[in-house]
């Protein structure tokens, strides 16, 4: 089931990177889809065996962003997230990182580092993400990503996953 799951997820990602023609690039749009001065804010949700570390087989996490849009194309940006752990325990996260986005169709990349705190265990986490902003309609987006976590600390607490996520940009 989880692989069925997963198939579909990875489809809808291949899908919706392929198209290129959102709509936001119509004269009736006064300001680009990522331009400067806008505010966001996001929520994504992870697990279900869409991310793998060593040392937990079953996770579930709960993320919120907020960001600016500095210049355009360019975001700064905060972040919190909870992981519930099946076999370990639970962790709390907070950061800050920055995002690159290639208008032309909607893919970004960012980078952000998160202090992660367990029960017995501190430790801080550099993080690659790249992803997809899929546009509903002017300001609300499906975001799908693909990202790593590096540990300093303990490598077997390093790994990748998949998060689906939903933002709205603010003019």
């Amino acid at each position: 089931m989880m692989k069925k799951t997963f198939m579909s997820l990875i489809c809808g990602l291949v899908a919706a990177t392929s198209v290129n023609a959102q709509g936001y690039s119509s004269p009736q749009y006064d300001r680009p889809p990522f331009g400067e001065d806008k505010l966001y804010v996001a929520t994504g949700l992870s697990g279900f065996n869409l991310n793998y570390d060593d040392c937990s087989k079953l996770q579930f996490n709960l993320q919120a962003k907020a960001g600016y849009l500095f210049a355009d194309n360019w975001m700064v940006m905060a972040q919190t997230e909870y992981d519930w752990h099946k076999t370990m325990p639970n962790t709390f996260k907070a950061g800050a990182g920055l995002r690159y986005y290639i208008e032309q169709n909607g893919v970004y990349v960012g980078l952000s580092g998160d202090y992660v705190h367990q029960k017995r265990f501190d430790d801080f986490q550099p993080s690659a993400h790249v992803g997809y902003a899929f546009f509903l309609n002017r300001t609300v987006t499906i975001e799908p990503e693909v990202y790593y976590n590096h540990s300093f600390k303990d490598n077997d607490y390093s790994g990748f996953g998949l998060r689906i996520g939903f933002g709205i940009y603010f003019e």
